[in-house]
Order: C-alpha cells, then sequence, then structure tokens
C-alpha cells in the first residue's frame, strides 16, 4: 500500500466556451493528487492524505479519488476553500498562477496527521509538489515525513517551481531533511540544478545519492530519465507521441515508477537498496509509458492499467 501525502487542487485550465469566447474549464489536480490518481488507474493499492475542502471543489476532488480507486479515508476536512490553480498554456507548456491563502490543504498542521497506528499497512509515502514551500502544511509534511521514514520507503519528488517559493532558505532546509530520510526522489534536470547548482547532470545526481538516497531519477523531457545509484547509472528512453500538453506527466511518471517496484515486491527500504538492473529498468519504463500516455491528451488524464495492457 503507498500512501500520497500532499496537495489536492483545481487546475483551472484554458479552454474556449460555446461562444467561442476565452474561458477556464475546472478540472482536479494538484501534483501529489495526480500520483494518487495515476496509481489508483495503475490498479495499485493507494491511499490519499491531505487537507481536504467541503466546498464543491472538495466534493470534485473526493468524487475524483474515489473514481481511481484512490482511499481518502485519511484526509483531513473542513470548511476552508479549495486551493485553485489557473493554467497558461504555451506550446504545450504550462505555467501556474496559484490562489492558496487560507485553504483547507495550505492550513493543514501537524496536529490534523493520522496517528501512526493508521498507518499500518502502508510499505511506501510519496510526497512533493507545492505542499512542501509554504507553511503550515509544508511542515506538516516534512514531520510526517521524518516520523515514518525509519520503516517506510520513502519517495519524493520536489518539482520546483521558484515562483512559489516565498521562503527559500527554509524550503531549501526542509528540503535537505527530507531528502536526508528518503529513498528514491525523482527530479527534472532544472529540478537538480535548483536544488544541488549547475554543474554535470550526472555529478550532481551522486551528490544526492551522497546524501543517504538509494536512487535518483532525473526526468529530460523528450530525452528519457536516467535512475542514478550507488556505482550504477540506467537511461530509458520515452515513447515518442504527439505532445497534447505536458500537466501530469511528471506526476504519473511518479506513478508509474512507484508501480513498477510495487509489482515486482520491490516497495521496501530494504528492497530497493537490492534492486536489479532489469527491475529497475522495468519500473522506469512503466513509468514513461504511462506519462507518454498522458502528455498525449489534455490535462493531467493518467491512463490505466487496461490501457497499458498490464
Amino acid at each position: 500500500m503507498i500512501l500520497c501525502a500532499g496537495e489536492a487542487l483545481i487546475d483551472m485550465l484554458p479552454r474556449l466556451s460555446t461562444a467561442n469566447e476565452p474561458s477556464f474549464a475546472p478540472v482536479a489536480g494538484g501534483s501529489v493528487f495526480n500520483t494518487a490518481i495515476a496509481l489508483g488507474r495503475l490498479d495499485r493499492p493507494v491511499k490519499f492524505f491531505t487537507g481536504l475542502s467541503t466546498d464543491l471543489f472538495g466534493t470534485k476532488l473526493e468524487e475524483s479519488l474515489t473514481a481511481s480507486n484512490v482511499d481518502a479515508s485519511l484526509c483531513n476536512r473542513s470548511d476552508r476553500p479549495t486551493t485553485l490553480a489557473f493554467v497558461e498554456l504555451t506550446d504545450g507548456h504550462a505555467k501556474y498562477a496559484f490562489y492558496d491563502e487560507n485553504t483547507a490543504g495550505r492550513l493543514l498542521a501537524e496536529e490534523d496527521l493520522p496517528a501512526p497506528a493508521a498507518l499500518d499497512g502502508i510499505d511506501a509515502l510519496f510526497f512533493g509538489g507545492i505542499s512542501l514551500p509554504v507553511e503550515p502544511c509544508g511542515a506538516t509534511y516534512e514531520a510526517l515525513a521524518l516520523r515514518e521514514a525509519a520503516g517506510k520507503l520513502v519517495m519524493m519528488d520536489p518539482n520546483i517551481r521558484p515562483g512559489f517559493i516565498k521562503d527559500e532558505p527554509t524550503y531549501r532546509a526542509r528540503l535537505d531533511k527530507m531528502l536526508g530520510v528518503a529513498d528514491i526522489v525523482k527530479v527534472s534536470d532544472e529540478d537538480l540544478e535548483w536544488i544541488a547548482g549547475t554543474g554535470e547532470i550526472g555529478d550532481l545526481a551522486r551528490q544526492l545519492l551522497a546524501r543517504g538516497l538509494k536512487i535518483v531519477c532525473v526526468t529530460k523531457g523528450k530525452d528519457g530519465v536516467t535512475a542514478y545509484m550507488d556505482g550504477r547509472e540506467i537511461s530509458v528512453g520515452t515513447e515518442m507521441v504527439e505532445v497534447v500538453d505536458t500537466v501530469g506527466a511528471g506526476d504519473t511518471f511518479n506513478a508509474g515508477f512507484l508501480a513498477g517496484l510495487d509489482r515486482a515486491g520491490k516497495l521496501s527500504k530494504a528492497a530497493v537498496a537490492t534492486l536489479s538492473d532489469a527491475e529497475i529498468t522495468d519500473a522506469l519504463t512503466l513509468g514513461n509509458r504511462a506519462a507518454s500516455v498522458t502528455v498525449s491528451r489534455a490535462g493531467a488524464n493518467p491512463p490505466t492499467a487496461a490501457e497499458l495492457g498490464l
């Protein structure tokens, strides 16, 4: 069982109205939410934890989780509003304007965390996205990671958005602590340079490995992904598809990679340290295959296991 802990929000996606006027369509989203949805669609047992609103948008989020077989029973519910993210697409690439003040997700506090006993049966935790650089929810997810990391596999995708980071020193300190207990991190090449500085990508990835990580996955868009491990690196190319937009691509890769580990029976701290080249290649390939489907259709719409022939 995998627990995804992080933001759930509404992406306001640009559309044309029936009168051919610019408009926005509300679509359930959020980086960590998308990863949970993708895992559910890949038939992996998955739970989701966030601060979830009881407003109409929060209801839409919960309905989306249920429809994709994601267990939302651990979510902390309140009547605060749902975070909104207005999306601008340029050549298929997304830029975001976030409306996040005083929301149900943003104001998630450490006392809202599920009790340790409620996480019995959870093998792995996934963190990331815009839930980490803001307060108080960032501190809450940090506390959860530090509390559970000793006995559970931890994967992170920082998904760096510099415009969303208001207190860079605090955020960097949080990343340092969470990366220090994580087993796997997925970063884009841009994320990696933001975290570790300029330099050759492989050297920067090995700097992260030196912090105690077992696997550093570096995604490079159409150029595929490389997994760096102690003394090894394995690269897998992407499947060539016609790109509609990139919303949710990295989130879907995360789900596919974790699903690959789960399918191989390697979803634990001890097992990840013993992965074979073939097992890593299979997990990377599944991540890329799933992400390729997502970018071929509008919005974050991950594929099902049946669509991938699993």
